[in-house]
């Protein structure tokens, strides 16, 4: 990718983040959110773990593929974030939050 004099990259972050939270929203019809981490409760070792939300607060089904892409997907989006602790995606401003502080006054 091309840089500016800055240093900065000449295609913003943001646009791709936007972007990938659009991909993802028509992935996942009614989704509003996706919580992602690497603690899967189902397995012993890290691995990808996903759960989608509607704007209810209402948890969204996924099948097993779909949960994995969603998750690699943002993983690869955010590659320096911290994935054993759980992180949500917000699908309608593409920003990326971390989910265990939420409620702790933090």
């Amino acid at each position: 990718m091309l840089a500016m004099p800055s240093e900065t990259p000449a295609c913003p972050d943001t646009a791709h983040r936007h972007r990938l939270a659009a991909l993802l929203a028509d992935m996942i019809p009614g989704a509003a959110t996706i919580r992602v981490s690497l603690t899967d409760p189902a397995q012993t070792w890290p691995h990808p773990h996903t759960v989608a939300k509607d704007a209810g607060g209402a948890t969204v089904e996924l099948s097993r593929t779909t949960a994995r892409v969603a998750a690699r997907w943002i993983m690869r989006v955010w590659p320096d974030v911290d994935w054993p602790r759980p992180h949500t995606l917000d699908l309608t401003t593409a920003t990326l939050t971390r989910s265990d502080l939420v409620g702790r006054g933090r």
